[in-house]
This record gives C-alpha cells, sequence and structure tokens, in this order.
C-alpha cells in the first residue's frame, strides 16, 4: 500500500488529523503526520493564520521538507503527499518537486505553480463548492496550470459544505461530504497500488 505524508492544516496537528490518518492506516497505508506547528493547535481560523504569518511561509516549507526528508530517503516506492488546506498546499509543493513522487491528495487546498512546473502524478482534490479560500477563478486556473503541467487531476466538489468539512470538531463540518470524501480518496490510494 502508500506510504502517505499526511500535512495539517493551519489550525494545527488537531485529533480530525489522527483520524483520518488511522482511518488511512486501517486501509493498510503508512501515513506520517509530522507537527509543522511544534505542538500549537488553534480554535479559529484566526488566530491560525495569525501564527502561520508569524511562522513564516519559507519556514512552514522548510518544515516539511525536513519531515519528508526522511522517508524519501528510505528508499522504496515514492511518496503520496496529502494534506489539509494550508497542507495541501504545502503537499502540492512538495510532491512537485519529488521527481518519485507516486500522488497528491489535496484536502480543501491548493497552492500557486512554478510556470517550468512539470510532473505526471495522479492528483484528486477534495473541495467544498463554494469555497472562500479556494474560489471558482482560482481553481479553474489552478486545473489548467496543473494539467499543462502533465497531471492526471481528479477535482470532486461538495455543494454546500464548509471549508474544512472534514473536522468534526469545526463548524464546517458536513459528515455526509466527509464520508465520500474518504471513500473516493480511498479508492484513489488503492489505484496507486494498482
Amino acid at each position: 500500500m502508500a506510504q502517505i505524508l499526511l500535512l495539517h492544516s493551519v489550525y494545527g496537528l488537531r485529533p480530525a488529523v489522527h483520524a483520518a490518518a488511522e482511518r488511512l492506516r486501517a486501509a493498510g497505508h503508512t501515513v506520517d503526520t509530522p507537527d509543522l506547528f511544534e505542538g500549537k493547535t488553534f480554535e479559529d481560523v484566526e488566530a491560525g493564520m495569525a501564527y502561520k504569518e508569524e511562522v513564516g511561509g519559507d519556514e512552514l516549507l522548510r518544515r516539511a521538507v525536513a519531515a519528508a526528508a526522511p522517508l524519501i530517503g528510505a528508499g522504496g516506492p515514492g511518496l503520496v503527499y496529502a494534506g489539509f488546506s494550508l497542507g495541501g498546499s504545502l503537499a502540492q509543493n512538495l510532491a512537485l518537486a519529488d521527481e518519485r513522487a507516486r500522488g497528491l491528495l489535496l484536502l480543501h487546498g491548493t497552492s500557486d505553480l512554478r510556470e517550468d512546473a512539470a510532473t505526471e502524478i495522479p492528483v484528486q482534490l477534495h473541495v467544498a463548492e463554494p469555497d472562500p479560500f479556494e474560489t471558482e477563478d482560482w481553481l479553474n486556473a489552478w486545473y489548467l496550470q496543473m494539467t499543462r503541467a502533465g497531471a492526471d487531476v481528479e477535482i470532486h466538489r461538495y455543494r454546500g459544505a464548509g471549508h474544512l468539512y472534514t473536522d468534526p470538531e469545526l463548524a464546517d463540518y458536513d459528515a455526509e461530504a466527509a464520508e465520500r470524501t474518504w471513500r473516493v480518496a480511498e479508492g484513489f490510494l488503492a489505484e496507486l497500488d494498482g
């Protein structure tokens, strides 16, 4: 099965991330969940965003690279990068920089692409519709850029769900959309082994 690096959102390494990792482990995958916020978690998005700004995007990316490095260096099949919102943005950057990446699972978040980005990895994105952080125009441009880069992209949208609808402790939570997301994501991860 897949070896997955699962990166948390701006809320930090909360119980929902651990629960997602356990679900994926139960399906036979190996899942690492690094704590990029060094033990800090947040109850609201504003506090999490303030901490993200305090730490800085470059430092968070450095922390994500440091978390991935031992897994990449371990040999074997390439990593599947995955993440929630901010973690999805970081996972995308890592996956596009890793020529051995097996796949990219994005939950609630994407990132900019460099113009020279090139990859042939399968990519699956799950996102609320509408989503204040992943607007329609942004997603259309992102999709075009990813496919131009060579990625095999699937986008799954969940009408009426809140931004981080897979986290049961947040107001955004949508149990039906979360369950559909995990079923589709588990299928995607199983296909990477095929």
